[in-house]
């Protein structure tokens, strides 16, 4: 995809780094998250602050060139939106077997160099955290990128991602589902300005 560019902050940037919002038939403002929505978009970057900015602003109403109906749940809804559309991916990944869970298959996949992303639930336990840790730093290589590791998630929205079971540990063994969920998970992370 080209560039878009924000309606508000007028800077430009991949259609990963920004949201698209539309017009729904009845006037109201609705979060296109996966760009795919019929009819004119206007661009947002992905941050909750930039949304709220617009909206006060009427930016949407501007840039739509129409009157624009906006409902009061839309800055929480588009973090929900994001929110599904990571545990969609982390979703697609288990689907296709390029996740393992539970510290020791997570600490075996790091030694291995399986693993390629390391996930934590919020609630996860300092010393399995540090364990897993230990194990990222044993692997280092100055001619290997380091293994992320992503705390965004309690462990019931984990679950959601892997058939209901709660998960506290994860890893992903593929580098391209691993890029796509990374992405998503970034724009997540740039919505909530950088707080996880």
């Amino acid at each position: 995809m080209n560039d878009r560019t924000c309606i508000l902050t007028r800077k430009s940037g991949d259609a990963h780094e920004l949201i698209r919002f539309v017009a729904g038939p009845d006037g109201h403002l609705v979060p296109d998250i996966k760009a795919d929505l019929p009819g004119r978009g206007a661009w947002i970057s992905a941050s909750k602050s930039v949304l709220e900015e617009a909206i006060k602003r009427k930016a949407f109403t501007h840039s739509l060139k129409t009157d624009i109906i906006v409902d009061q749940g839309l800055v929480e809804l588009v973090d929900k939106l994001l929110v599904k559309a990571a545990l969609g991916r982390l979703a697609l990944a288990r689907k296709a077997g390029a996740v393992v869970t539970g510290a020791t298959k997570v600490e075996q996949a790091i030694r291995s160099g399986e693993a390629c992303l390391v996930l934590h639930s919020k609630e996860a336990a300092f010393d399995g955290k540090r364990k897993i840790e230990q194990a990222i730093y044993s692997v280092k290589r100055p001619d290997k990128q380091d293994i992320p590791v992503v705390t965004l998630f309690n462990s019931d929205e984990m679950g959601v991602a892997f058939g209901d079971n709660p998960v506290v540990h994860a890893a992903l063994l593929n580098l391209k589902l691993a890029q796509g969920f990374i992405k998503t998970v970034q724009r997540l992370v740039a919505y909530r300005d950088g707080k996880h």
